[in-house]
């Protein structure tokens, strides 16, 4: 099964109750490569360690997440969402990761204007994207579902996001790919391809789709192959774009998250193989 995960990349989240040497340590007794990893268990760990021992498991790591929260008004809460990101892109330089994932964030308090919320977007980018360059770091603009629009992400499609990193150089700015996020959207895989075409797929992420959504909505992502969404098919629109890289499984689910967390990760790169590889 090795080599048929050799793409394969689990992101942190989708199981979280291990901590980062017991996540080492079940990739490498699984032969999983690649992992994406989350900010706050990283720190907590310490990012210099959390890079060695990295290495010392012989893992990639394919994204850290996440940056992002740009869409503040008020001048205090926007320049610290600057630093703040400032601080994500070095931590992902230090992880050895070319990718930071961005949410971009929600409408302000009292604010119903999403353009102006993804113009401020637009414009914290033109600061961070250099910056994020010079390390050696790209930034991408993850469309989440439009029922997180007001709390978590106006960017709700993969449209949206391409016109907005379409201003700044394709090594600097792009998207991440999101299954659970866009595939409602008929119009997703056009967007696909004109990412592709720009060389703007920075990551491809995989989570199905269940129903019905659980209470609070955001730790609802089903189990790779337990939904509604065909992994194969987008799969390939993503490779007709030209992307060859890492797939990324990101699992926010509290029922995975109330198992042994080895288990889960078998049943995830199982399921990998099964419904996206064959």
């Amino acid at each position: 099964m090795n080599e048929a995960l050799e793409r394969f990349s689990v992101n942190q989240m989708t199981v979280k109750q291990l901590s980062l040497p017991e996540l080492a340590d079940a990739c490498q007794e699984l032969g999983v490569r690649n992992v994406g990893l989350w900010r706050e268990p990283v720190q907590r760990y310490g990012v210099e360690a959390a890079a060695e021992l990295m290495r010392d498991a012989g893992l990639t790591v394919t994204t850290l997440c996440r940056g992002g929260f740009l869409t503040a008004i008020d001048p205090v809460e926007r320049a610290e969402a600057l630093g703040d990101n400032h601080a994500a892109i070095e931590e992902a330089a230090m992880l050895g990761t070319d990718t930071l994932v961005l949410v971009s964030g929600g409408l302000p308090f009292d604010s119903k204007d999403l353009h102006g919320a993804r113009e401020r977007i637009a414009d914290a980018l033109d600061i961070l994207a250099p910056y994020a360059a010079e390390r050696g770091v790209r930034l991408a603009i993850e469309p989440l579902h439009p029922m997180y629009a007001s709390d978590r992400c106006v960017v709700s499609t993969l449209a949206q996001a391409l016109d907005i990193a379409e201003r700044f150089p394709a090594d600097q700015v792009g998207v991440t790919v999101d299954t659970y996020h866009i595939w409602w959207d008929d119009g997703a895989p056009e967007q696909i391809a004109r990412a592709g075409a720009g060389g703007r797929i920075h990551t491809f992420q995989l989570a199905d789709w269940t129903t019905p959504l659980p209470e609070g909505v955001l730790n609802g992502r089903g189990q790779i192959g337990d939904g509604a969404i065909d992994m194969r098919e987008w799969k390939g629109y993503v490779e007709a774009a030209g992307y060859t890289g890492a797939i990324e499984v990101e699992l926010f689910n509290e029922a995975l998250w109330a198992r042994d967390g080895r288990e889960v990760l078998a049943e995830t790169a199982e399921r990998f193989v099964a419904h996206v590889m064959q």
